[in-house]
Order: structure tokens, then sequence, then C-alpha cells
């Protein structure tokens, strides 16, 4: 049977331990006769396996005892609502900041909560870099960025210092969570939807400071307030329990190799190769400023024009699939998260040097 790598921005791959467990979960989960998909959550193997999900992913990622974890159901855009809903009076004012498609998403939602103010964009460049020259307001209640831009292929590496002593980040992860090590001084949320590097879809991750809640005069509908999340230890309502077990499988996954500090060193060697390797084709370039390419999303497109479909359907009947740019800029994207191995890479790699030796 072909090797198949899958390079989708998302739904993304995932480990093949992951995948085996779940396979075994859907007919039966730890030999309790039923599946997973048939469990309540209000039973004793599913409260157990939320509370080692959470626990796995704050040894993961070091996370505070000061900030609780939740499981929620509504993918990262239902938080670009939650977030100023909880976070953001009427009367007061937040920073965003405009790198891309889903952080101008983020942008239009919080608009009908109180002041935004976009401190930088890079829009015109059509997404092409971080614009990191921020014109923030003295005493915005936080900042929000997007990590890492799946579509255009840029990522914050160095998170920027919030104005507001009484500040906070807020950020979107949802496509570098547990890619690399997060200092959580700096941040008051982290949320991720699970799709593209810790799970399949269906379930986002909340990661929130305690003391940054309770302070909204405002009404917020109870399925909409983190409050109510954090009382029932993310089980208000039926959270989306086998989504959950998938991410747990993963995150074990990635204990078992060695945690993030080992997969963020595996992330720079997968990325390092294809830029090099982009850079030194004479059929290929990156689109994006230097500085700012990402190591999980990797764009690419011709230096001259050519037929992208034949390069496509090239790299299909390799095993190399879900390579096509998104609609919005073209050309192609490899998304080289946590459980692509460094194979897949090369054998991209290898297709794109083949491709070329066939053009000239």
């Amino acid at each position: 049977m072909k090797r198949i790598y899958n390079f989708s921005a998302g739904p993304g791959i995932l480990p093949q331990d992951a995948l085996d467990a779940a396979s075994e979960a859907v007919i039966d989960y730890n030999n309790n006769g039923i599946s997973i998909l048939e469990m309540s959550h209000r039973s004793q193997p599913v409260i157990d396996l939320m509370n080692k999900t959470s626990s796995l992913a704050r040894e993961l990622l070091l996370i505070p005892d000061n900030f609780h974890i939740l499981w929620l159901q509504g993918g990262a855009s239902t938080q670009f609502s939650m977030i100023p809903m909880n976070l953001l009076p009427d009367e007061e004012t937040a920073d965003y900041t405009d790198t891309g498609l889903w952080a101008a998403k983020a942008i239009d939602e919080a608009k009908a909560f109180g002041n935004i103010n976009i401190v930088s964009s890079s829009k015109d460049s059509m997404y092409n870099l971080i614009n990191k020259d921020l014109r923030q307001t003295p005493k915005a209640i936080y900042l929000h960025i997007t990590s890492n831009n799946t579509i255009y292929g840029t990522q914050w590496k160095r998170f920027p210092k919030v104005l507001n002593p009484n500040g906070f980040i807020i950020s979107d992860m949802s496509s570098d969570i547990f890619s690399r090590k997060i200092d959580f001084n700096s941040f008051g949320l982290i949320y991720a939807g699970a799709q593209k590097n810790m799970g399949p879809a269906g379930v986002t991750m909340v990661i929130i400071r305690d003391d940054i809640l309770g302070k909204m005069k405002r009404h917020i509908p109870t399925m909409f307030n983190y409050s109510t999340h954090i009382n029932k230890s993310s089980a208000y309502n039926t959270p989306p329990v086998s989504a959950i077990f998938v991410v747990y499988k993963t995150l074990e996954w990635l204990h078992k190799i060695g945690g993030v500090a080992v997969i963020e060193e595996k992330n720079k060697i997968k990325s390092d190769k294809l830029y090099g390797e982009i850079e030194r084709s004479s059929v290929f370039t990156s689109p994006i400023r230097k500085e700012d390419r990402s190591q999980m999303n990797v764009p690419f497109i011709f230096i001259e024009e050519r037929d992208e479909n034949e390069f496509l359907k090239f790299c299909s009947n390799r095993g190399l699939i879900t390579l096509k740019g998104h609609r919005s800029v073209g050309g192609f994207r490899a998304s080289i998260y946590n459980a692509m191995p460094v194979e897949g890479v090369d054998a991209l790699i290898s297709a794109m040097q083949d491709y070329e030796s066939m053009l000239s």
C-alpha cells in the first residue's frame, strides 16, 4: 500500500498512535463493552478521560495553576464572540492585530461588544508578513493576536509586549498550539481549535487565567459564559467526548516522543528543510517575508506562470495530497504539523526536485 502524506491545513494529519487508539475505542472503549461514541459524559470513564486530558495538556505546556483549561464546542470561531462578550466592557477598548482572514473575522465579531482598535495590519501586502509596529491603546483591556496564520503562512516568532501594565495578550493558537514552548506570564487567554495541530474537528481548547473573569456587567448567556464551563468542568452540556479522546491520545503520543521541547526542534528541522528547498529551487519561491515564515504552514508558488493542477497531480501520484493553496491566495501550501514525519517533508522535497528536472 502506497504511503500517503496528508499536508492538509485542517483537519490536519494525526499521529498513527491516535488513529489506532480511536479505531479501537469506536468499537469498545477501555473494555467497557460499548463505544466511546455511546458513553455518557457523566460516566466515570469519561470524567476520568476529561481530567487526564487536561492534566496532560497542563504538563506538556507547563500551564500555571491559576489558568483553567476548558474543552468546548463551536470551534475557534465561537471564541471570536465569547472573548469580548466575557472580557470587554461596553465602554472599554481592546487592541487587535490584523494578520490574516481569521484575525479579521475575530475583529469583526468583537466590534459588537466594545471599542476595537486595529493596532497593525498587513492586509495591503496580502498578509505576507506580520507588521510588528503596534499602535496600542494605553489602557486597552487586552491585545488579541493570531499566533500562526494558516492561510498565509506567517507566525509570531516573538510575542509582543502589552502597553497597558494591567492588560494581557489573548491569542488564537489554533494552528501552532503544542508546537513550541509558551511563557504564560503575558497571556490572559489562549484558545485553539483542535483540528489543525492537536486532534480532530469538534472540540476547542480554551486556557483562561482566573483573575480576568467575573468583571462584566452585561448579561452573558449561560452557554457563552466561561464561568459556566469552569464550574461544570467543561460538562455543562454534552461535551464532544470522542474528539477529546483523540486529543488525549495525540497528547499522549507527544509526551511519549519527548514533549513540546522535542517537537519544537523537530518542527524547526522540517521547516528549515522545506524552506531551504524552496529557496534553492528554480521553479518555486516563497511569497512570505523570511523573518515571519511559519513552521506549521508553508505556502509556495511558481516563479513563472505554470499549470498548478499539473504539479498537484504530480504530487498526488506520489501520495502527497492536499497541497493546494487556500482559494484566496492560490499556489501551494504544505501544512507540516506536529504529526507530519520528516519523511513526509523529504518526500515532498524529492517531488519538487523531480518536477524541476522534468521541466528542464
